[in-house]
């Protein structure tokens, strides 16, 4: 009885006229303060600027002049106009495709292995996960000096009598360099998320599989693979987005060469932006790009209800 009696107070209080209403608690109001630094600065550096992409996207801006509204007109020319449009987007997706497929292939393989070791698993660990610290441009220079014409790739090649071009001076094999590249940059990512997922299988399901008379790869394939499923997908979102994003490697190493056999959207926005002028028809490159990457990333999300298994 007391305790009705107490709530039935409380709520009366509560609703006493002129009293202030309070809709949020004291420690939310605590955490939006905290918080706000950092709302102002993605505000400030990120959605701002977003916007203000896509407002230029409909100008006609050379940088030094008034920008003029010219409606969807870049984009006419995208599509429509500029024949080295489709060959960009062609080169853009080829090396997403390629570079993806090798990565998750490649950092999966790797650390199913160091997972199988017994000792020095920290070591390799490290060993893979140390080109991430290189900046990417460094890391470009010198494989540009290894591929340059009788550079270290050249004599090896001789050595070997495998008869292949220069692979920066031949349009066929100058995307498998930037590939190549990119792939010894950023394997180690993946193959310590993917190593730190096999750790956390449990034991008991292999040990369980051994006594059944499953084999290596049918343990693999049947309990490892599906239970670290959530981190492949995890995976292969993040590194399909920065396929689609990839500049540094093409702007150290080709130069989008030779001829457009390289150039991809990243360069292309760097070249029609800050060489040609032209900031109207680069944020319009710049949002062909962000489609593609939110229509990907869609894409994933869809089929991951197919492949991706959640430990309940």
């Amino acid at each position: 009885m007391e305790e009705k009696m107490s709530e039935s107070a409380v709520v009366e209080i509560s609703l006493q006229p002129g009293q202030p209403r309070r809709f949020l608690k004291p420690e939310t109001q605590t955490a939006m303060l905290f918080l706000l630094p950092s709302f102002l600065g993605f505000m400030i550096f990120m959605a701002l600027p977003i916007l203000a992409s896509l407002a230029l996207s409909f100008t006609n801006w050379q940088l030094l002049t008034t920008p003029s509204f010219v409606g969807f007109q870049n984009y006419v020319k995208l599509f429509t106009i500029d024949p080295a449009f489709y060959t960009i987007l062609g080169n853009t997706l080829f090396f997403a495709v390629e570079y993806l497929a090798l990565n998750i292939i490649v950092s999966l393989t790797i650390a199913v292995w160091i997972s199988s070791l017994k000792r020095g698993k920290a070591i390799f660990r490290v060993i893979f996960f140390l080109p991430t610290f290189t900046p990417t441009i460094a890391a470009s220079v010198v494989w540009l000096l290894i591929f340059t014409p009788d550079g270290l790739a050249d004599s090896v090649i001789r050595w070997l009598g495998l008869g292949l071009p220069n692979f920066l001076l031949s349009s066929s094999w100058a995307m498998q360099a930037v590939v190549l590249v990119t792939l010894w940059a950023n394997v180690g990512y993946n193959v310590v998320m993917f190593n730190a997922a096999l750790d956390l299988v449990p034991k008991h399901y292999l040990e369980a599989a051994m006594i059944d008379g499953a084999g290596p790869w049918r343990r693999f394939w049947r309990i490892r693979l599906p239970l670290i499923s959530p981190t492949v997908f995890f995976a292969t979102v993040m590194t399909a987005i920065t396929s689609l994003q990839v500049f540094d490697e093409v702007f150290a190493m080709t130069r989008g060469g030779p001829g457009s056999a390289t150039a991809t959207l990243g360069f292309a926005i760097y070249q029609k932006g800050f060489t040609n002028f032209q900031m109207g028809y680069a944020s319009a490159l710049a949002w062909v790009m962000f489609v593609m990457i939110m229509g990907l990333t869609i894409l994933q999300f869809h089929m991951q209800r197919k492949w991706v298994h959640y430990d309940d």
